[in-house]
């Protein structure tokens, strides 16, 4: 497990705490008192109505390095990040950045963990929803556990959830290649994945390639901007379904080896820009 302790438990740029790790001093040790506490600190962009949150309060979802989310959250409600706060009182955020939280608590203490994204099948908006998770290294079991760390008590028993959310079961949330490997085999419906009216292959390659970035600790990049992609830009043709095909290997090949590159600019070389992002002045 030497590759697991070199890159999934280091902090990268955005799991990195900074000063107000000292935040993670006295939380408790188990994972799903974590879970808990996390999904307590931040309201998703897309649930604040079910919070009685006015419609006029402002609502950025744009993903925070765990640094900057600490110092929001001190600011929302100053106190341990134990202490229940009320939803008006926690900051705003997506998926995403529950999992960095609960990713940057857990490497701090060492335990290797990653963030992923793949499809859950628990959300009301469709089959199989775009979604960010955390994984974490289980030493006493030698496996990888995938932990939601979005959902708080209200979620689930909205989303009528009685599994463990900390540990999915495998019919419940597919990676990114998980899910592109069923689609390129005709098990299942490309259309039956993505995130509101995005969906389909050309989304599921967005999520191929944000899993991989991740894997990487490369948590954001241009692949975010899939909200700028216009029609043309979703129709992939067969170069670009072999090419799918190969970010779909190399996920594959980290979660086989159990760890990552021994540098991971290596590891997502040779990934291309999307295609609706203009490169010709570079």
């Amino acid at each position: 497990m030497s590759k697991v302790g070199e890159h999934f438990i280091a902090h990268d740029g955005m799991t990195e705490p900074g000063p107000l790790g000292r935040l993670y001093e006295h939380l408790p040790p188990d994972i799903a008192s974590l879970r808990d506490i996390v999904s307590g600190l931040i309201v998703h962009v897309s649930c604040a109505d079910q919070y009685g949150i006015p419609a006029s309060t402002p609502r950025p979802r744009e993903t925070q390095p765990v640094s900057a989310r600490l110092q929001l959250i001190q600011e929302c409600f100053d106190g341990p990040l134990e202490v229940p706060r009320p939803p008006r009182q926690r900051t705003f955020g997506t998926c995403r950045d529950y999992s960095l939280l609960l990713c940057s608590i857990l490497r701090h203490r060492a335990i290797p963990a990653r963030v992923r994204c793949g499809f859950a099948t628990y959300f009301d908006a469709a089959p199989n929803q775009d979604h960010w998770i955390c994984e974490y290294w289980s030493a006493a079991e030698q496996r990888w556990r995938r932990v939601d760390a979005q959902i708080d008590e209200m979620q689930q028993r909205d989303l009528g959830i009685t599994f463990d959310l900390t540990d999915l079961p495998n019919d419940v949330y597919l990676t990114a290649a998980q899910a592109w490997r069923l689609a390129r085999s005709g098990s299942v419906d490309p259309d039956d994945f993505g995130h509101g009216d995005a969906r389909g292959l050309w989304f599921m390659n967005v999520d191929l390639h944000r899993d991989l970035l991740a894997l990487a600790n490369r948590h954001t990049s241009v692949w975010d901007t899939w909200r700028s992609a216009t029609a043309e830009n979703r129709c992939l043709d067969e170069t670009d379904l072999a090419y799918g095909d190969r970010v779909a290997t190399s996920i594959e090949t980290i979660e086989q080896s159990e760890g990552c590159s021994s540098r991971p600019d290596e590891t997502v070389a040779f990934l291309r820009n999307p295609s609706w992002i203009d490169t010709s002045g570079a």
